[in-house]
């Protein structure tokens, strides 16, 4: 993709899933990254990235705090002398409804949408000069409403809201969209599938227009294209990358639906 190659990108939450394979995609890119985890597993992913010919960094440390989120920014500006692009993906997965705590509010929106806003911030005082591009995971949980939760469905939508608040206070310098998968084979997905994948995706991937749960590759492709400069007059937006999941009402697939006109 054009305007990648040769430039320096900064990964939230980059050590595994849609994370790790947006960091993967613009390795391939030409791209140099800086990427985090709240866990050492990035180092694993540091190390097999580096053994590939990437150049990579990793840091550990919570997004929820606000002085990593800082030595972050600064740590790949002095690696690669410059910033270019910021991908906010690191959030986290509380889902509570009405048992939520205070505790629970305070980690979902710390560890998620201000994390978001602190990493623009101190992302855009280096990136005001030449330019850049943000990229926000948001979720089709921003955009419907989903039993027991409350927390992780606000936070995204709060995302949803930022990464218009952010385009229209960063421009024209740089760019923010945001990205929303449905569901997406990751670990925490894989949490939840007793008897693996080729059990539950029949299940799951009824929820979707394309019958089948998404790749986190496929999730890595949109990230970078909204980055690159085939997507130079696209700020603002909210790409699904869904399989059809929010174009689909209340009946379904319309296998078992009955109404005029279907028979």
């Amino acid at each position: 993709m054009k305007g990648l190659s040769g430039k320096t990108a900064i990964v939230t939450g980059g050590s595994s899933g849609i994370g790790r394979a947006c960091v993967e995609r613009l390795c391939t890119e030409g791209v140099s990254v800086t990427f985090s985890g709240i866990s050492d597993v990035g180092k694993a992913t540091e190390a097999e990235l580096t053994a590939k010919g990437y150049s990579v960094q990793f840091l550990q440390g919570d997004m929820a705090d606000e002085s990593f989120c800082h030595d972050l920014v600064e740590a790949a500006v002095e690696k690669w002398a410059g910033l270019d692009f910021l991908v906010n993906n690191a959030f986290s997965f509380i889902s509570k409804g009405v048992d939520v705590t205070r505790e629970d509010w305070d980690r979902v929106m710390h560890a998620g949408p201000v994390a978001y806003g602190t990493m623009a911030k101190h992302a855009a005082r280096h990136m005001l000069k030449n330019g850049g591009a943000i990229v926000n995971i948001s979720s089709i949980s921003a955009h419907i409403a989903q039993p027991g939760r409350w927390t992780y469905n606000s936070a995204k939508g709060a995302v949803t809201q930022l990464t218009k608040c952010m385009a229209m206070d960063l421009a024209p310098k740089i760019r923010v969209n945001a990205v929303s998968p449905a569901w997406i084979w990751t670990k925490e997905v894989e949490k939840a599938a007793i008897g693996g994948r080729e059990r539950w995706e029949p299940v799951w991937g009824n929820f979707h227009l394309l019958r089948r749960l998404g790749d986190t590759t496929e999730c890595a492709g949109p990230v970078a294209f909204l980055l690159s400069d085939e997507a130079s007059f696209i700020t603002g937006a909210d790409i699904y990358v869904d399989g059809g999941y929010l174009t689909m009402g209340s009946e379904g697939l319309g296998e078992n639906s009955s109404f005029v006109g279907s028979f």
